[in-house]
């Protein structure tokens, strides 16, 4: 049965790779790639919460072009920083987020995103799935960042049965091979945000369909 299981991952997980190319991959994906800032990874992290990946570019790239460490977070007024992030939604939430996370990593961290998960839970407004991103994005560091797709998309393919994001990441660290943790987290997004969607997903062109028995999918197109 484990056997099978992990044949079942291995051809996901390959057709996923190709299926997604590293030019269809997420902004954070990106970032990552193109240089490792792990203030930036982590700014831009908070800023995609609930939000599409096209528009989290589009803030991410007019926030970072007036600001570039936590010091120059910390001397924009609110309201300046407010209207840079409007477009991501819940920016006077996020603002606040970015605000306190950057004072605490100024003044606890000298300035520098820690490498260390229960230093980055450590503050506020910074969550298990956020700190994995920065772990695994910024620092290289074997984890698997867990959001609600990849939630979704892993109790769909029957790898994990679970209520929660934390009890996802726990059970995919004992069945995922390591060399797929670091791009899992980019693919579902894809997968889960253009096809596995949370209300009748797109089975009929899913690319992995035969593979998947679809569990607790109700309706499908």
């Amino acid at each position: 049965m484990i056997e099978e299981k992990t044949k079942n991952i291995e051809r996901v997980m390959k057709i996923l790779e190709k299926y997604y190319s590293s030019k269809r991959r997420t902004t954070l994906n990106r970032m990552k790639q193109e240089k490792k800032d792990a203030f930036k990874i982590l700014i831009s992290c908070l800023l995609s919460l609930r939000t599409r990946d096209e528009t989290t570019e589009k803030v991410v790239k007019k926030l970072f072009s007036q600001v570039n460490k936590p010091k120059d977070i910390l001397k924009l007024p609110i309201k300046k920083l407010e209207k840079l992030i409007y477009s991501s939604g819940y920016y006077k939430n996020k603002a606040r987020t970015i605000k306190h996370v950057s004072k605490i990593i100024l003044e606890k961290f000298k300035g520098k995103v820690p490498s260390e998960k229960n230093k980055l839970l450590e503050i506020k407004g910074i969550g298990p799935k956020t700190a994995n991103v920065v772990l695994n994005f910024a620092f290289n560091k074997l984890v698997i960042p867990v959001d609600v797709n990849v939630h979704r998309v892993s109790n769909r393919l029957g790898w994990v049965k679970t209520k929660t994001a934390e009890k996802t990441e726990k059970e995919l660290e004992k069945i995922l091979p390591k060399k797929y943790w670091k791009e899992l987290n980019a693919l579902f997004i894809l997968h889960g945000k253009n096809i596995c969607q949370p209300i009748s997903p797109l089975c009929s062109i899913c690319p992995v369909s035969k593979y998947c028995p679809k569990i607790d999918v109700k309706k499908s197109r």
